[in-house]
């Protein structure tokens, strides 16, 4: 029966706090004050007297004052439990934070804490501020009510604050959330790691093991922005007492040049002769950039540049490589001009028969070419002037032609023969 009560018996549940632990009550009175802001007045002054009925039955008071805008609490002499004052202290924040009275009386509860967490100073940009803070709440508040119930905490963001109520391992996830929100990583991360926690924590056999297997593990990207443009910093004058300096008129300065005292033909004719000259110059920019194209590029002088021993022996070549050469050559030599002299002679002998005209050719009488009827047609009176002088002379000239092909065969049958028999 013994070792049964010993088991139902919870060594971590708090026990609670009775008048028969403290009989005598506290020896000092102690007071705690909290300033709320203004457009809480009208809904304090409606739940004020809720606020001091729940008081009252811990044995506390309570005062608010309106002029001041404060709210305070105090001990009484029927007050046996030391830390119901700073629970009552908690609930005043937490009505000022904006938080409904419903939900602040918890506080006064065993197993209850809560606390206000600064994230005005975690940003100093107010629109990345704005930014996150809205992600923390997400779009119709579903992130705040995940997390409500994955902790079982009640949150609340009001301003730069954000008010959280809740069992102490709640508040420390919570606090986390919150604060890695602010410095940019997005609560859906941690949402997830506490689902999958949650579920971890239902299986018996994985509460003496590691988790880090199971959970996710996310690696923050710097994503490169746009620079931003830097302003120019304007350079400071130094201070003079006096004003500056009044600036030249237009005729002003017209009369110091000379031009107010010009005609008007005076003035065209300077205009003109400005256009002028920017022509002028125009073209001979244009006419310069043309002729460029025409000028040969500089050559470098490779004559004064001696060549580095590095780049003498870039490709070497072994000696081994040039004896083989040199070798092969000496044993071939004979053979490949044997075999090159053999064919040159044959190719000279296709060549010379080629080039031979046959007996029969030579017997052939020689074609005259034709000549153009134009040319006959303007030469025929020429021809019968010349008929007479022509037959005289052509009984020479047949006895000279048969004279000089008779040679001709001679000639070239004696060649042919003394070629050959030379061959």
């Amino acid at each position: 029966m013994e070792l049964e009560q010993e088991k139902e018996i919870n060594p971590w549940e708090i026990e609670k706090f009775t008048s028969e632990d403290n009989p005598d009550g506290l020896l000092e009175v102690s007071t705690f004050s909290v300033i709320f802001p203004k457009y809480r007045e009208k809904y304090l002054q409606s739940i004020w007297g809720k606020v001091t009925q729940s008081l009252k039955a811990v044995k506390i008071n309570c005062e608010l004052d309106l002029i001041h805008g404060t709210m305070s609490v105090s001990t009484t002499e029927k007050t046996y439990d030391p830390y119901i004052i700073l629970k009552a202290r908690d609930m005043i924040k937490l009505l000022s934070r904006s938080m409904p009275y419903e939900q602040a009386v918890k506080i006064l509860e065993d197993g209850m804490a809560c606390e206000i967490i600064q994230i005005g100073k975690m940003v100093k940009n107010k629109e990345r501020f704005v930014k996150r803070r809205q992600r923390l709440i997400g779009p119709r508040s579903q992130t705040l009510k995940a997390l409500e119930l994955l902790t079982n905490c009640y949150i609340l963001v009001q301003g730069n604050t954000v008010s959280v109520m809740g069992d102490y391992k709640g508040l420390k996830q919570v606090q986390r959330v919150v604060e890695d929100c602010m410095n940019n990583i997005h609560p859906v991360y941690h949402i997830q790691e506490l689902m999958i926690k949650r579920e971890l924590a239902k299986d018996p056999s994985l509460q003496n093991e590691n988790w880090d297997r199971y959970l996710p593990h996310f690696q923050k990207r710097n994503l490169k922005r746009k620079e931003k443009k830097k302003k120019k910093k304007i350079e400071k004058k130094d201070y003079s007492p006096f004003p500056p300096p009044q600036l030249p008129r237009k005729i002003d300065l017209q009369m110091e040049s000379g031009e107010y005292f010009l005609s008007e033909k005076q003035k065209k004719n300077i205009e003109m002769e400005k256009k002028a000259q920017k022509k002028k110059q125009i073209s001979e920019e244009k006419r310069r950039k043309f002729n460029q194209i025409f000028v040969p590029p500089k050559e470098e002088d490779f004559s004064n540049q001696s060549q580095s021993p590095s780049q003498k022996n870039s490709n070497p070549i072994s000696k081994k490589k040039i004896d083989k050469i040199k070798n092969g050559f000496n044993k071939n030599f004979r053979q490949n001009i044997n075999a090159n002299s053999q064919q040159k002679q044959k190719n000279e002998i296709n060549n010379y028969l080629i080039q031979v005209p046959q007996q029969d050719d030579l017997k052939q009488p020689l074609k005259k070419p034709k000549k153009s009827k134009s040319k006959q047609n303007s030469k025929s009176k020429s021809k019968q002037n010349s008929n007479s002088n022509s037959k005289q002379n052509s009984n020479s000239n047949s006895k000279q032609n048969s004279n000089s092909k008779q040679n001709l065969n001679s000639k070239q049958n004696s060649n042919s023969k003394w070629n050959i028999e030379n061959l």
